[in-house]
């Protein structure tokens, strides 16, 4: 059940972010400009990439592992226990990009302001 909230809110956050960015840089040249880096808008870029990142490592790493890990698609032992441990590292890699990110969102924020 919390891999469920944890995928869903990755993707809302995406959702979210990109809309906030839109109304927030639209004179930067919107989210296109964030993601390339455009001046002005290089910490808010930053971020939104690495949340991209963070976001595709939730659904296309973190969940097919736990997947085995759990017994929704079919494993031997030796496919779970490694599953196990690339979703273990998937989710230190998240947790780990969660502050550089959260730090170039939060702080582009405030000079837009």
């Amino acid at each position: 059940a919390a891999l469920f909230w944890f995928r869903w809110s990755a993707l809302f956050t995406i959702i979210v972010g990109n809309g906030t960015a839109q109304i927030k840089v639209a004179d930067k040249g919107g989210i296109a400009g964030v993601l390339a880096f455009n001046e002005g808008v290089v910490g808010i870029g930053v971020g939104m990439w690495l949340a991209i990142i963070m976001a595709a490592n939730v659904w296309f790493v973190i969940w097919p592992n736990q997947k085995r890990v759990l017994g929704i698609v079919p494993a031997d032992d030796a496919a779970k226990a490694k599953a196990g441990r690339v979703g273990m590292i998937a989710s230190r890699i998240n947790t780990v990009l969660s502050i550089p990110m959260l730090y170039c969102m939060v702080m582009q924020g405030s000079a837009l302001s």
